[in-house]
């Protein structure tokens, strides 16, 4: 006797209000842009430039001692943030300094640091620089162009793919998801001003990755009931094609997510933003695979004239069978 969290044949429509869930997507995504617009993003040392230092200490951190004690040596802009994780021990304090790049210097100089550690010291005298990460303004510009040319190449790969694959309705229904969830992935990090690093931009692409093979599984599947039901009316194959995949589409997020969370309470803050993004992206494509693709997919209505001629008609479809 097996155990069934989710039962085998449900009959849930998706469609009975697709409007207003188009609408809630539509609103996030422009509560998303805005967000971005006013508060901007969090860079981390990647892309700003500057220098990042990680102190650790048996003695608790005062960030507005430490700030002073930094303040004096007219450095520029600085960020003190204290470092909370439920894997440190006791008396393991631990502290993030950022100070911005230096007018005449790429990286961070072995006297700055020497400078920095010596006017900490002062305040805490068991201080340990346990990391020194530098990256100069250029390099950090340099990343932030690369990075946007990276995702969008992959957003514009799996719009080929898809069209080749589907038809053109499925590729902008595909391509909608795909955008949807990394605006919605960067409006929450705008929101809650985590640091925005290299390792998001990995998140981000992994995401793109994850919503599209959802994705294709309920294509796949509405691609097949749009050739064996003939007569059904495009909503209800779409309806049909996501309830015969719910199971799959559930317990794959599902087990993904509890190793997710686990490292999101367990990994410890040097991979954290990268598994908030990956977990909040599992989240948002889950929904979109079904919410917003599928929706999309139904307003655009399918060409259905190659179900009456073996798939040899004008729908796009003659790369349907190429394995991916």
């Amino acid at each position: 006797m097996r155990m069934r969290l989710i039962p085998d044949e449900t009959k849930i429509d998706f469609f009975s209000r697709s409007k207003l869930w188009l609408g809630i997507s539509g609103l996030l995504m422009l509560g998303s842009l805005v967000s971005f617009l006013m508060l901007g993003l969090n860079f981390g040392i990647d892309f700003r430039g500057g220098t990042t230092i990680r102190t650790e200490s048996t003695q608790a951190v005062d960030v507005g001692d430490y700030r002073a004690a930094i303040d004096e040596l007219g450095l520029g802009d600085i960020t003190i943030t204290e470092i909370f994780d439920p894997t440190f021990a006791e008396d393991q304090h631990v502290a993030m300094i950022r100070i911005q790049s230096q007018d005449d210097q790429e990286a961070a100089s072995a006297e700055m640091v020497e400078t920095v550690e010596a006017a900490l010291a002062g305040v805490t005298p068991d201080i340990r620089f346990v990391s020194v990460e530098s990256v100069g303004p250029k390099v950090s510009g340099e990343l932030i162009q690369t990075a946007i040319l990276a995702v969008s190449l992959a957003i514009a790969a799996v719009l080929v793919y898809i069209w080749l694959r589907f038809e053109w309705q499925f590729a902008v229904g595909a391509v909608a998801a795909l955008i949807h969830d990394v605006v919605l992935t960067i409006g929450v990090f705008s929101i809650v001003q985590i640091k925005f690093d290299l390792a998001i931009i990995a998140a981000l692409l992994t995401i793109v990755g994850y919503s599209l093979n959802d994705t294709v599984v309920v294509f796949d599947r509405v691609r097949e009931n749009l050739r064996k039901y003939k007569q059904l009316v495009l909503k209800d194959v779409l309806n049909l094609s996501i309830n015969e995949t719910l199971s799959r589409t559930l317990m794959t997020s599902g087990t993904t997510l509890l190793a997710l969370i686990a490292l999101l309470v367990l990994g410890g803050d040097v991979i954290r933003g990268f598994v908030f993004a990956m977990t909040w992206g599992i989240v948002v494509g889950t929904y979109s695979s079904i919410f917003v693709a599928s929706a999309i997919l139904l307003k655009l209505g399918v060409k259905r004239d190659w179900t009456k001629t073996g798939g040899k008609g004008n729908a796009g479809t003659q790369f349907a069978n190429v394995d991916a």
